[in-house]
């Protein structure tokens, strides 16, 4: 996953009720790591994974990892 553009938004941490805001963050999927940019929890550490990433580029790479 390239480094990518984050659009401007007020998302709010579920749990700690404080605005996310970007930042650098590590995914991992079976022993792979994907070092990203999205939203996250300056409190809790939440990150926000929007649902066109989820859906799109994540999928892709989970099946791509599942395939081998």
């Amino acid at each position: 996953m390239g480094k990518q553009a984050i659009q401007q938004q007020k998302i709010v941490c579920v749990k700690c009720g404080i605005y996310l805001t970007p930042g650098k963050v590590t995914l991992s999927y079976m022993g792979s790591t994907f070092p990203v940019e999205l939203y996250k929890c300056a409190q809790c550490g939440l990150v926000y994974i929007p649902e066109d990433l989820a859906r799109g580029k994540m999928q892709q790479v989970e099946e791509s990892l599942e395939d081998k």
